[in-house]
């Protein structure tokens, strides 16, 4: 794991615990399915799978596939840089998935643009 990636997770692992979030990463993944995300994250708001990069970080044919796989069945995936976290949307969506909120956008997990949900 790159150093940048190293300190996203440890934030985003910290994030989760002071919302009470469950988090599990696969600390050896040697043996894993090629490309599965890094995070599984679980919260009152649902479950959240994420990939987590540096900036300049690429992502693999499998994890994109995995990304695209699990937002089409409905559940939510999506790729986190460092800048993710400092521009607070990582917070955000952690606090919403803490708070039983329903998330204002998703992020296509190719190209990181925001798309707004429509209101239910």
């Amino acid at each position: 794991m790159v150093k940048a990636e190293a300190y996203l997770q440890s934030n985003v692992l910290k994030l989760c615990t002071s919302y009470r979030l469950l988090a599990y990463h696969t600390h050896d993944s040697r043996r894993s399915q090629p490309g599965f995300p890094d995070l599984v994250i679980v919260g009152p708001g649902g479950v959240l799978f994420v990939e987590l990069k540096s900036e300049a970080g690429k992502t693999t044919a499998d994890q994109e596939k995995w990304l695209a796989a699990l937002n089409g069945a409905g559940v939510r995936a999506e790729l986190w840089r460092p800048a993710d976290l400092y521009s607070g949307r990582i917070n955000d969506t952690l606090r919403d998935l803490a708070a039983k909120r329903r998330p204002r956008s998703v992020t296509c997990p190719s190209c990181t643009h925001k798309i707004p949900l429509e209101a239910a």
